[in-house]
């Protein structure tokens, strides 16, 4: 109709030739097609987007769009709802084409380190919640089976997806669905990511791993894997023709699977002599394909299509850029892996744009990475050793210095432990940081390579009891009940920034063995936290306050709260004797800090069982032999009975949110240990 009115309005008809109306006509459908093809891709896709269902009635080409409709929606909700910004944003393109290509959720995608997941969460109908991620009550921040169909599993900690999607894949007998891996961040240097591949090999699967090669977990990605894969290089228009003889072998029946499998190691053979390189997937024989270009969705849309009907496993290796499309955090990764909230149109983070507050405390990691170097500096034995986390528990200021004495080994926490243990039996003695929650992977080294032999291992746990909106994968809650029973460790949590510091001293002293130190996320209570590095005595708590009533033993941090309980409670009485002139019943409330969980404080525990016939203990771990249990367990071994009451974390997993919204949920707050307090008197 347009076209017709615009013939009519030049009369063309009557004034030109026929050719020159023909010229005029081609320009004009030229112009009509130019403007039709704007109007089409300026219309906001993503709106109309609620599941992958409506994804895939999208045509290829307008793809691109999408990408950048989703990467600025991930952008404008995190600049103010904090949370994984840089992840999410490399994998874009790869999180569009894998719900386009695949029947998702019958098809199962298997997410590795889930920060990396946001664009999954909105293309899967939860994009009006996503305003709510890491919020409590609020989405989970990560993909968890219990909140969608849609996400196929648990994807908290790193390196576990190539094992989950062959589990999925063997459970498939009748191989009615396609599975997928993706891992990628750093995961692939985890020792699980290898145990998975070598079952992969020799499993009878179909699965697709994903290799979304970034370079980087949250600081740069280190180790020999990391150099092979950015040296792998394989032809692309060799893979092509390759797959689509194999196609037509199979058609014709000539590949039937024993013959498939030798030709397979017969071409992976002869291109390792052409090219001088030995592929390690291609060795494990699972078919590898790259590395391509992980930010060109229409290209990883044909590739993952002609994928998805081969026979045996096969790794696509992507090359992606953490933080894509958005320049800020293409120039700084690191900082922008979770930036916190930032103005998205400057890139200002709001940490910067207020800049430093005076009179405020430190951060507990920046104290043991400041500690770390002075006692570094002092004592030439002493190494630094962290899975993949530098920055995150700040031994990276020690690494700037002495960065021969200190080791990134990259997403493995139980090598790390190992690791460390071969340094201290030749006489080094090494800090090993991890946080808590992933210190569990390396349970066994922990045993088997430290413990038994006594070596001088010390274990910062960072990141100890609840950290927040990252919720129950990485809470930090089982250490002290897990560690407890291990022979031969000391396990200490200071209460405060100076009590870090000289449990540090103390813990690299000669002959100390395996030394546990735990300590909290955040910001402690001391300005001046710098101190003298002085000796504690091994398994010697404190009395912090006298009473007669109450006895409340805490352990780390935790003991701030108590101590502001008990002043509020003991203020409250005294108010109110002034306010209504009326004599009221007198308590007093006594505190200790236990300090050490292991070896107890026996002269103190003996002066609590003595003294005292009512007893509260708080910890930020789980009650279930935590260190209200060890309390509790030597009162009944030593003959006391008094009433104890365990303040701690329930037997369930902790969800997502504040860390003082959950701390009143599992009643460890101010009003509860004041409730708890009041209802033993």
């Amino acid at each position: 109709m347009v076209l017709c009115s615009l013939i009519r309005t030049f009369d063309l008809h009557r004034k030109y030739s026929r050719s020159t109306k023909l010229k005029i006509f081609l320009v004009l459908c030229s112009l009509i097609r130019t403007f039709a093809h704007k109007i089409y891709f300026t219309v906001e896709l993503l709106q109309n987007i609620k599941y992958p269902e409506d994804l895939r009635k999208l045509a290829v080409d307008q793809l691109p769009q999408l990408c950048q409709e989703l990467r600025e929606d991930i952008v404008k909700e995190l600049s103010v709802n904090p949370g994984h910004l840089a992840s999410s944003l490399g994998v874009v393109e790869l999180t569009v084409a894998l719900h386009y290509v695949y029947n998702t959720p019958e098809d199962r995608i298997v997410w590795d380190v889930g920060h990396q997941a946001y664009g999954h969460k909105i293309l899967t109908g939860r994009r009006e919640q996503f305003c709510t991620n890491r919020k409590l009550g609020g989405l989970k921040p990560f993909p968890s089976p219990e909140e969608s169909e849609y996400d196929t599993f648990m994807c908290g900690h790193a390196s576990n997806s190539i094992s989950a999607a062959l589990g999925m894949a063997v459970a498939d007998k009748n191989k009615q669905r396609q599975v997928v891996a993706v891992i990628g961040d750093g995961a692939m240097s985890g020792g699980l990511a290898y145990e998975g591949l070598n079952n992969v090999s020799s499993s009878d699967n179909d699965i697709l791993i994903i290799l979304n090669d970034n370079n980087m977990s949250i600081d740069r990605a280190v180790g020999g894997m990391q150099e092979y894969l950015l040296s792998l290089s394989t032809n692309e228009t060799y893979n092509a023709l390759r797959f689509r003889a194999s196609r037509w072998l199979h058609k014709v029946g000539l590949l039937e699977d024993d013959r498939r499998r030798g030709l397979i190691r017969l071409t992976n053979a002869v291109k390792s002599a052409i090219s001088h390189q030995q592929n390690v997937f291609e060795g494990m024989d699972i078919r590898y394909f790259g590395p391509f270009n992980g930010h060109d969705v229409k290209a990883l849309v044909r590739i993952l299509k002609q994928m998805k009907s081969m026979k045996g496993p096969k790794l696509l290796h992507l090359h992606t850029q953490k933080g894509h499309g958005y320049a800020p955090a293409e120039k700084d990764v690191t900082v922008w892996h979770a930036p916190g909230r930032f103005d998205m149109e400057t890139g200002v983070r709001q940490e910067e744009g207020k800049g430093k507050k005076e009179n405020t405390p430190p951060r507990y990691q920046d104290v043991f990475g400041e500690t770390l170097l002075e006692l570094a500096r002092q004592n030439p034995k002493i190494v630094g050793v962290t899975p993949a986390m530098p920055t995150g528990c700040s031994m990276s200021i020690m690494m700037k210095e002495m960065p021969e004495r200190t080791f990134d080994v990259g997403i493995a926490e139980g090598h790390a432990v190992t690791f460390s243990g071969g340094m201290a039996k030749e006489g080094l003695i090494p800090f090993c940081n991890i946080y808590s929650a992933f210190a569990q992977r390396a349970y066994d080294n922990i045993i088997h390579d430290v413990a038994i032999l006594r070596l001088n291992v010390i274990l910062c746990l960072d990141r100890a009891g609840l950290v927040g909106e990252d919720g129950p994968t990485h809470h930090g809650a089982f250490d002290m009940a897990a560690l407890r029973p291990i022979p031969h460790l000391t396990i200490a949590s200071p209460m405060d920034e100076h009590e870090l510091r000289r449990l540090m001293y103390t813990a690299q002293l000669p002959d100390k063995g395996p030394f546990i130190i735990r300590y909290p996320r955040g910001r402690g209570k001391l300005v001046d936290w710098r101190c003298p590095l002085e000796e504690i005595p091994v398994g010697k708590g404190r009395k912090l306050r006298d009473g007669e009533d109450v006895a409340v033993v805490t352990i780390g941090p935790m003991g701030h709260t108590a101590a502001e309980a008990i002043e509020e409670l003991e203020h409250q009485t005294s108010d109110n004797e002034q306010k209504f002139n009326v004599q009221s019943s007198k308590f007093s409330i006594a505190h200790y800090d236990l300090r050490f969980l292991k070896p107890l404080d026996e002269e103190l525990l003996q002066e609590v069982g003595r003294r005292f016939k009512k007893i509260i203990t708080i910890e930020d771990g789980v009650r279930s032999g935590g260190m209200g249990s060890a309390v509790l367990e030597w009162m009944s071994e030593h003959g006391y009975s008094p009433v104890i009451r365990r303040l701690g974390l329930p037997d369930e997993f902790v969800e997502h949110g504040k860390v003082s919204e959950l701390q009143a949920i599992v009643g460890i707050d101010k009003d509860s240990i004041k409730r708890a307090i009041q209802e033993l008197l």
